[in-house]
């Protein structure tokens, strides 16, 4: 048990992703947030373990619909499973939720002014995002399958421009963590994406997309932060353990 209640909640949710939606149950933070125990989260929300982790147990145990092992892929498969399923998703949805909120906003803001603040807060995730992907793209991951094809070839690769890994890492957090505040102060004013009685067909809509982009954001960011980020800083160790 104390083994159990000491083991980070990144680390269950990366052996087996079926373990999220327990998580998320509870309210808990699986992906930006991952670093912390069981231990920590259950005393901070005043959240029984025993319950917590027979919840835990019951998926756990359960054969049937078996999860993605993610962390037996290599690196740079990793990488572009990433690129191609979330950093597309992101980029093909950002355009038609902002076109949603903002008509939303505008015909429905009068009697749910809480759609100003949607609009301001997914419009700044949008902003970001954008950012924060092509940072990835350019800098992060391309340094990352060098190192995975020097570790086949055996070559030597250059000491990156921005030192070690772990810089670059560091900061995509960060903004991982940003996302996570905003998208929770999404879900809090949106009452967890409930249309009110009133809704139209496009609020409903709307409220639906936002649900499923904040999950793909969740599996996104727990993705990198408790897989590819800490493989890759292992890595990186392995080389200069060997110069």
């Amino acid at each position: 048990m104390k083994t159990l209640v000491n083991k980070q909640i990144g680390e269950y949710v990366a052996e087996d992703y079926r373990t999220a939606a327990v998580f998320s149950k509870y309210g808990i933070d699986f992906c930006c947030r991952g670093n912390r125990t069981i231990n920590e989260v259950c005393t901070k929300k005043g959240i029984d373990q025993d319950i917590l982790l027979h919840s835990l147990n019951e998926v756990l145990k359960n054969k049937s619909g078996e999860s993605i092992d993610y962390r037996s892929w290599p690196l740079d498969l990793l990488i572009d499973y990433i690129e191609k399923k979330h950093h597309r998703y992101v980029e093909q949805t950002i355009p038609v939720l902002l076109q949603y909120l903002d008509k939303l906003r505008r015909v429905h803001g009068e009697r749910h002014p809480e759609l100003f603040d949607v609009y301001e807060l997914f419009s700044g995730s949008a902003g970001d995002l954008a950012q924060h992907m092509k940072k990835e793209e350019l800098v992060l991951f391309p340094f990352v399958k060098k190192m995975v094809k020097a570790q086949l070839t055996g070559e030597a690769i250059e000491a990156p421009h921005f030192g070690t890994v772990g810089n670059p890492i560091e900061m995509m957090k960060h903004e991982h963590d940003n996302e996570g505040v905003r998208f929770r102060e999404i879900a809090k004013i949106t009452d967890n994406y409930t249309p009110p009685a009133d809704a139209c067909n496009t609020y409903k809509v709307a409220f639906k997309m936002l649900d499923e982009f904040e999950k793909d954001l969740h599996l996104h960011i727990h993705l990198e932060n408790n897989i590819l980020f800490p493989a890759a800083t292992k890595l990186e160790k392995l080389f200069a353990a060997e110069a």
